[in-house]
C-alpha cells in the first residue's frame, strides 16, 4: 500500500442541527421563531486539520454552535435567510482563512392556541403545511441565497390523468383519464444576487410563493406530474421577480383503486390503496430566461446536489 497516491477532495465541517427557539417578549403578546440551523465552513488552509490533525485554524464546531445561539439574541431572527446571511458574513470576515461555507435552516411554524375565539398571547400549537427552508452558500467570494419548503403534501382527487406513454413487454400500467394525484413537494428557489443586495421581504415572498404553488397544483388539469411541476415553477417565477430559478423534487404518491369485486362491490374511483413504495420520483428545474447560471449555489444542498 506504500505506493498509493491520494489527495483530499472537497470538504467542509461544522455544527449540524442547532435547534434554536427565539421568543420575542417586547410586548405581552409574544412571538416565536423556531429554527434548525446548520453551519459549515470551508477553506484551503484547513487542509492540515485533515492531513496531520493540526487544529490551529479549526474554528471549533462548538464555537459555531454558540455563535448561532448568541446571534439569535444579539441580532434577532427577522427571517431564516437574513439570519443565515448574518452568520455567513461573521465567519468569513472574522477568520481570514475561512473562505466560505454552507449555512442552512429549517423553520417550523406555530399557531396561537384559541381560547374561546381569541388567539392566546403566549400559548402556541405546532402547525404548518410545510417546513420552510433556507440556505446561504459562500463560494469563491460570491454569496448565493435560496429559500424553499419541504413536506408540502398535496392531493387532488380528480383533474389528473396519465396516458399516451410507450408500451413494451414489461408495461402493465393501465392508461387513465381520471386518477388521484398526490405528492410531497420539496422546492427550493434561488434569489437573484442583485435582489439579495437590494433587500428582499423574505417572509412575504415565502407566503406568496407557497400560496402560488398550492393554487397552481389545484387548478392545473394535469396530464402528468412533470407538467404540474413545470406549471408550478413557472407560476412562482412569474409571481416574484426576485427568483432566478426553482428546483423541485416530487415523489408520486401512488393511489391505486382497490379491487372490491371479490366482495361483489363496485369501486368507481372511491376506495384506494395508498402505496408508500416504490414510487415515481419526478425532479426538475424551472429557470427564468436570461439569468446567469449559478451551480455553486446548490453545492452540497440536500436533494439538489
Amino acid at each position: 500500500m506504500s505506493d498509493v497516491s491520494v489527495h483530499l477532495g472537497a470538504n467542509k465541517y461544522g455544527k449540524a442541527e442547532n435547534r434554536v427557539v427565539r421568543i420575542v417578549r417586547d410586548t405581552p403578546r409574544h412571538e416565536i421563531i423556531d429554527l434548525n440551523v446548520t453551519s459549515q465552513l470551508r477553506g484551503e488552509a484547513l487542509v492540515d486539520s485533515y492531513l496531520t490533525g493540526d487544529n490551529g485554524l479549526v474554528v471549533a464546531t462548538d464555537t459555531q454552535k454558540n455563535t448561532v445561539f448568541a446571534f439569535a439574541k444579539e441580532h434577532g431572527i427577522a427571517s431564516p435567510e437574513e439570519f443565515l446571511l448574518t452568520l455567513s458574513k461573521h465567519f468569513v470576515s472574522s477568520f481570514d482563512w475561512i473562505e466560505g461555507g454552507l449555512w442552512q435552516a429549517e423553520q417550523y411554524a406555530w399557531d396561537r392556541i384559541l381560547v374561546g375565539d381569541q388567539p392566546h398571547d403566549h400559548s402556541f400549537v405546532r402547525s404548518g403545511k410545510a417546513t420552510r427552508l433556507a440556505t446561504v452558500q459562500v463560494v469563491d467570494g460570491a454569496t448565493h441565497v435560496t429559500g424553499g419548503l419541504k413536506d408540502l403534501t398535496v392531493l387532488k382527487s380528480t383533474g389528473s390523468e396519465f396516458a399516451g406513454f410507450p408500451r413494451d413487454t414489461y408495461t402493465t400500467l393501465v392508461e387513465t383519464d381520471d386518477r388521484v394525484m398526490a405528492t410531497t413537494v420539496t422546492g427550493r428557489w434561488r434569489f437573484l444576487p442583485e435582489a439579495v443586495e437590494a433587500g428582499i421581504d423574505y417572509n412575504g415572498l415565502y407566503e406568496e410563493v407557497s400560496a402560488v404553488l398550492l393554487s397552481t397544483f389545484a387548478s392545473v388539469h394535469s396530464l402528468a406530474l412533470q407538467q404540474t411541476l413545470w406549471e408550478m415553477g413557472k407560476a412562482a417565477i412569474a409571481a416574484r421577480p426576485e427568483i432566478a430559478e426553482i428546483k423541485f423534487a416530487m415523489p408520486n404518491k401512488h393511489h391505486f383503486v382497490y379491487d372490491l369485486s371479490p366482495f361483489g362491490l363496485d369501486n368507481p374511483n372511491e376506495v384506494f390503496y395508498a402505496a408508500d413504495r416504490p414510487y415515481g420520483l419526478i425532479e426538475g428545474t424551472v429557470v427564468r430566461d436570461g439569468v446567469a447560471e449559478a451551480p455553486e449555489a446548490w453545492t452540497d444542498v440536500p436533494t439538489f446536489v
